[in-house]
């Protein structure tokens, strides 16, 4: 069962030959959500074969031009091809009326519904959930409101050993033991025990995304352990006054957050355009958490069961 991320980009505001903006797809179990788009994310994913009338969701972090110019251009491209079936935006309050302007004067008219949804970018709640997972925001500390994602896996049901288990058994009393009980008739005696049928269920998998934001400590407690975490790195640490300034973060409190939170793993992004060669944001932040991956474009990063 897919959990995986592809980076469709990973420059900072100035992009880069080689960089796009940042724009991330997240993979569950065949399920594809999008986390922010910048500009030319629609061409980034026909690049690498992901189809945008997949999409069900699109989560968008702030509105800073380069997490989310490519919004429109995504939207009416999905319309012009025929999308019928509703969208689900999320994202901070203002963007509702940023799209509603550009429909407006463009005379652009969806043939969909976009349900968008305003997210409290100063809170950490629930926000989204489906079959696959639930989505809670993440507050950020930046110039203008921002938040992060945390998606998580649902907890899974337990698995049923086929040999072991006994004839005739209904759906329902099935389904019983995957939910972890045992299956009794009607006298009370037992017809299956649990934990002779059923083995152990495979864990429930984790990600999170904060995006432009000063280093914040107390974000390693709302992230903490999860499978794989993506931090913002602008700067090298040489550069943390201007980092503070601009209210980013730098490679190196990327890495000492990832160590805070005790996460599996840590992919660092959103590169400042001075840096031609990444390597050294890259040994910086393993100075802090040598688990560090850098989020080019491209690149995929799979969380196994």
């Amino acid at each position: 069962m897919e959990f995986e991320l592809k980076i469709l980009g990973s420059a900072s505001a100035t992009p880069f030959l080689d960089r796009h903006h940042t724009a991330q797809v997240l993979n569950v179990n065949g399920m594809p959500y999008l986390i922010d788009c910048g500009e030319g994310t629609q061409r980034r994913l026909l690049e690498y074969k992901l189809r945008p009338q997949r999409l069900q969701n699109i989560f968008i972090s702030h509105l800073h031009g380069d997490h989310f110019f490519g919004l429109f251009g995504l939207l009416g491209t999905m319309n012009l091809t025929g999308r019928t079936e509703p969208l689900h935006l999320f994202g901070p309050a203002g963007l509702d009326e940023i799209l509603t302007t550009q429909f407006r004067h463009s005379h652009t008219h969806l043939n969909f519904t976009l349900e968008f949804t305003a997210v409290d970018t100063t809170e950490h709640r629930l926000i989204f959930e489906d079959k696959n997972l639930t989505v809670h925001s993440l507050p950020m500390r930046h110039r203008i409101p921002c938040c992060g994602y945390l998606f998580r896996e649902k907890p899974k049901r337990r698995r049923l050993l086929a040999g072991q288990l006994p004839a005739g058994l209904t759906p329902a009393q099935l389904t019983a033991l995957t939910l972890g009980e045992d299956v009794r008739d009607e006298s009370g005696q037992v017809l299956a025990l649990n934990a002779a049928v059923t083995t152990e269920p495979k864990r429930a998998r984790s990600y999170a995304f904060c995006s432009d934001t000063l280093y914040t400590e107390t974000l390693s407690e709302l992230v903490h352990g999860v499978d794989l975490l993506y931090h913002e790195a602008t700067f090298l640490d040489d550069m943390r006054e201007r980092a503070a300034t601009t209210h980013h973060s730098t490679a190196r409190q990327a890495g000492l957050l990832a160590r805070r939170a005790e996460v599996q793993r840590l992919l660092i992004g959103h590169f400042s355009s001075r840096y031609r060669d990444l390597e050294p944001l890259l040994a910086e932040a393993r100075t802090q958490f040598p688990w560090t991956s850098l989020a080019v474009e491209g690149s995929t990063f799979s969380v196994a069961e």
